[in-house]
């Protein structure tokens, strides 16, 4: 499949709406899909994504080791190396189509508050 840089707007902005949860391999959740260059287990997290005048949730799937600690809900991030790949496939005749998200890792862009620290 074609990987395709994710070219970002100045404005875009990402604010963590779940934590990452483990990405599995097979459906019955017994292997966990790894990185295949690095052997890193991979985890799904969901980002509030927004540019301009739009916003959206993306799922991106990125490396353990490329997850910060201090992740939690509502904390902004922005994905390095961030990649989409378009897929599609057909099961029990219906086609299924979509992109999926790829970042290498993702950096914390704020520490946290004196508010957080109290």
């Amino acid at each position: 499949m074609a990987r395709i840089r994710v070219g970002l707007l100045p404005s875009a902005s990402f604010i963590v709406g779940t934590l990452p949860v483990p990405k599995y391999a097979d459906a019955e959740k017994t292997q966990f899909a790894v990185d295949r260059e690095t052997g890193a287990k991979l985890c799904t997290i969901t980002l509030f994504f927004m540019e301009e005048d739009r916003a959206e949730a993306m799922k991106i799937t990125v490396p353990e080791t490329g997850l910060p600690d201090g992740l939690k809900p509502g904390v902004p991030v922005m994905p390095v190396e961030l990649f989409a790949t378009p897929w599609a496939r057909i099961f029990n005749g219906q086609l299924s189509d979509g992109i999926a998200y790829r970042a290498d890792r993702l950096d914390l862009l704020a520490p946290a508050s004196a508010a957080d620290a109290a």
